[in-house]
């Protein structure tokens, strides 16, 4: 991976690290978190303009976020309910109740969602599927996107060849994140199973 990076980094320049990062919207085993501190690096040792970085980061974030807000726009709420409508344990209910909150707190959550691990490719689904107006997700994704991606250059431009730390730190709250994911995902599961059981129950009776 590093490797690759570098390479890329070598042969393009900072637009090569804005490559590696709409990738890594688009693919997310692609760690930001090694791409930007290694950029950051890069520059300390004068092959890359740090500015240049910085915006061609930002620009590569809102280029893969763009494509997977379209990918929301095109799938579109119709297919988004009949794809849900046949999958195990998924009600309607929980299609509308999603709707509800980013109908209420969309322009936070995708603000913020730039700066969560996981989240920041993700929050772009939905927020296409919700057609939220695209100057507005274009605004809040470039906001969100610059100040994660300042703190992670600048963390690899000041610790120099020390850069791989901020992936060791890093890499702990991602599988903390993660780790909250798979939680919830089986605590909604055993309730959802739990509200079948339940309800076949009371059918018998």
């Amino acid at each position: 991976m590093t490797d690759w990076l570098v390479g890329l980094m070598e042969s393009l320049g900072a637009p090569g690290a804005g490559l590696a990062i709409a990738l890594e919207n688009l693919f997310p085993p692609l760690p930001s978190e090694v791409i930007l501190p290694l950029a950051g690096f890069t520059a300390s040792q004068g092959e890359m303009d740090l500015v240049e970085v910085l915006i061609f980061t930002t620009l590569g974030s809102v280029i893969g976020a763009l494509a997977l807000y379209w990918v929301g726009a095109l799938l579109g709420r119709e297919r988004t309910l009949a794809i849900a409508g046949k999958l195990p344990l998924i009600k309607l209910s929980d299609i509308e109740k999603t709707e509800a909150f980013f109908h209420r707190h969309g322009g936070k959550t995708v603000f913020f969602g730039r700066m969560i691990p996981i989240f920041r490719s993700l929050i772009s689904i939905p927020a296409g599927v919700e057609r939220m107006p695209l100057p507005m997700f274009t605004l809040l994704t470039t906001a969100g996107s610059l100040i994660w991606n300042t703190i992670f250059v600048m963390a690899g431009y000041l610790l120099g060849e020390q850069w791989h730390l901020v992936e060791t730190y890093v890499g702990v709250g991602s599988k903390v994140v993660l780790g909250l994911v798979v939680l919830a995902v089986v605590i909604f599961v055993v309730v959802r199973l739990a509200e079948r059981r339940k309800g076949r129950h009371a059918h018998r009776r």
